[in-house]
């Protein structure tokens, strides 16, 4: 079998996975994850209990039962290039053996849902409302580094990339899907179907204009004009692209559930953002059980 060398799979002195700091036993198949590391807290104060309490740079884990279920909170930061060590990470401690440094012959499968907050950029999407992603197209190129082109949505991409007329040194877009069964399981009347933006950055890669001028002046129009296979792109965030590709690639499940808190489209911006975070907070912990 292969033996992974220390500096590939690096642990701490204590034996935990080095960024994360976790054990394998810290940790619930059912996780969930947020940016914000303060929003860990405001997740598990509706557990029954919390058992696990570990905090490292911006990776911040709480893992407790609610209603009964065992479940992971994790903060991971902003960006693709984070959640490329995240997504890594969590899978180590579930099908490596740390004492051998081989990859386990069974394989466990995580439930992976992102909790995030998001701006719309359809005018029919309003703010305060729930989406939930079941596509997401990348504007990085974290998932280009991986051999990944069988979990890509290849007429997708071809037709977005057509569509916005990317700057040739900009990386390509890369489309991935949600899990249908989650999806399914998250889906209700009161939510909007997404297909999930993740941008490499919050401002020029959003079509955002505060002192610098953007190479492309138009690119919030064309993200919002794109349609494909009755699809639009509904909302724009930074993370959503890389969980579901790396998710994919590594065999488990996941689902990206957006707080809408802006509308780029009518300029509206939410008046509560706190409240709707916590709405989609409750949403997705009474889905999950």
């Amino acid at each position: 079998m292969n033996h992974l060398a220390a500096s590939e799979l690096i642990l701490n002195k204590d034996g935990s996975i080095y960024h994360l700091n976790l054990l394998p036993e810290h940790i619930a198949d059912t996780i969930i994850l947020v940016g914000d590391q303060n929003r860990v807290a405001k997740i598990t104060r509706y557990f029954d209990e919390v058992e696990v309490v570990v905090k490292k740079r911006e990776f911040h884990t709480q893992t407790g039962t609610y209603k009964g279920k065992r479940i992971s909170v994790i903060s991971t930061g902003i960006g693709t290039d984070n959640i490329d060590i995240v997504l890594n990470e969590l899978d180590a401690l579930v099908n490596i053996d740390f004492n051998t440094r081989e990859i386990k012959e069974k394989h466990t499968q995580l439930d992976i849902i992102r909790i995030g907050t998001s701006g719309s950029i359809q005018e029919d999407i309003p703010v305060d409302s729930i989406v939930i992603s079941h596509l997401a197209v990348g504007f990085d190129s974290l998932l280009h580094f991986y051999q990944s082109d069988e979990v890509q949505l290849q007429d997708f991409n071809r037709a977005i990339e057509e569509h916005l007329d990317i700057y040739p040194r900009n990386s390509k877009p890369y489309v991935v899907a949600a899990d249908e069964q989650l999806v399914e399981q998250f889906t209700s009347s009161e939510i909007f179907e997404g297909f999930t933006g993740s941008n490499v950055g919050f401002y020029a890669p959003q079509g955002r204009v505060l002192r610098l001028p953007l190479r492309d002046d138009n690119m919030k129009e064309k993200l919002s004009d794109f349609s494909f296979k009755g699809k639009k792109i509904t909302n724009l965030e930074m993370e959503t692209s890389a969980i579901f590709g790396l998710g994919k690639l590594l065999g488990h499940r996941t689902l990206s559930v957006n707080a809408i808190i802006a509308n780029r489209a009518t300029g509206n911006f939410t008046k509560d953002g706190a409240e709707a975070i916590d709405k989609t907070i409750r949403y997705t912990l009474d889905k999950l059980v």
